[in-house]
């Protein structure tokens, strides 16, 4: 099944999307804000900002006219960053048809509105949205290294369309329903990146890494939990798949800023040593105001002492040291029955 298709953002990962869309057959055209990323691409089959060592797909094409990208087009893939989903659905909105289907591939929360990204989408009226998430570098994907991903949404038509115009011998697409799921984990799994970086920034070890890991992933679950997603999701692609390659992977922005901070950076040095969008600085803060604003209950230690060291300035020796003193627990503190001691 092929399709006319519009890749919005043209950063690495839309690129190497787009990239594959072509690959696999169908008519693409992504939309550029820079004209000399436009002209590279459609001059030299180039993405000289960002894979100037990788040749794209003669069939890809792109345009800085977003009126022109999506004239006609069946599927629109949004790959920019959450915080500027809202500027794109400004502009873009009035000339996309409600049915048309967006695939949103971001990992964030909206900051203001504690939103996530298929939920800003539809609140421009647009309702087939399906959201593409797992562990996945563009550098990987445009290497054509075997890959796999999920493809989200409430509908099973949808889910399954975008999974066949994905699919090839090296990217592997599953379908999932847990639309929240999906999306909380691979915004959270940024912030453990941010953590997991710092730790290495620090020189801690492989033993801190793994314990970070899996401490993440039951942090993570009570968050999903109390929005109503499916803690089984954290199991899979978009949860610890994506949490295991975020927090190891050089490729990673969150890793390499957060090893930064843990080298003593600040968060503006960081920033400018990766230079690019870096999703669990915004997420960690997002979370943090959530979790203040009406006095939750809901315990997220690792991501509070991630937000105090990018924004309260606090020690990260400190921070570490706070959550192996933290008060004593049961490992699975929220389904171990004294019963099961036999006291």
């Amino acid at each position: 099944m092929t399709a006319k298709i519009a890749v919005i953002g043209a950063g690495s990962w839309g690129t190497a999307l787009a990239n594959l869309l072509a690959e696999n057959g169908n008519q693409v055209k992504i939309y550029a804000r820079d004209a000399e990323v436009v002209d590279s691409i459609n001059e030299e089959n180039y993405n000289f900002k960002y894979f100037s060592g990788y040749k794209l797909n003669k069939n890809l094409k792109a345009s800085n006219d977003l009126e022109a990208c999506l004239e006609n087009v069946e599927v629109i893939v949004i790959s920019v960053p959450t915080s500027a989903l809202k500027t794109v659905l400004n502009d873009a909105g009035a000339l996309i048809d409600q049915d048309t289907i967006i695939v949103s591939t971001a990992k964030g929360i909206d900051e203001k509105s504690f939103k996530t990204n298929s939920e800003m989408i539809k609140e421009f009226g647009f309702q087939n949205v399906v959201v593409l998430s797992g562990p996945t570098h563009a550098e990987e994907v445009m290497e054509k290294l075997p890959t796999a991903i999920v493809s989200a949404a409430e509908s099973k038509e949808n889910a399954e369309k975008v999974q066949d115009l994905f699919m090839s011998k090296y990217f592997r697409v599953y379908t999932n329903p847990d639309v929240k799921g999906v999306e909380l984990g691979g915004a959270l799994k940024n912030v453990i990146a941010v953590a997991s970086g710092i730790c290495d920034g620090l020189n801690y070890g492989d033993n801190t890494r793994a314990a970070l890991i899996t401490r993440a992933l039951n942090e993570m679950s009570h968050f999903i939990n109390y929005h109503g997603a499916k803690t089984m999701t954290l199991s899979g692609l978009s949860g610890m798949g994506d949490l295991v390659v975020t927090c190891t992977s050089m490729h990673s922005r969150n890793r390499r800023f957060g090893i930064e901070i843990g080298k003593g950076k600040t968060l503006v040095e960081a920033k400018n040593k990766v230079k690019q969008v870096v999703e669990g600085v915004k997420t960690a803060k997002a979370i943090y105001k959530w979790l203040n604003s009406k006095n939750r209950e809901l315990e997220m230690p690792i991501t509070k002492e991630v937000y105090q060291v990018l924004f309260e300035d606090k020690d990260p020796e400190q921070a570490v040291e706070e959550l192996m003193l933290r008060s004593k627990k049961h490992e699975m503190e929220s389904v171990v029955d004294n019963s099961l001691w036999n006291i």
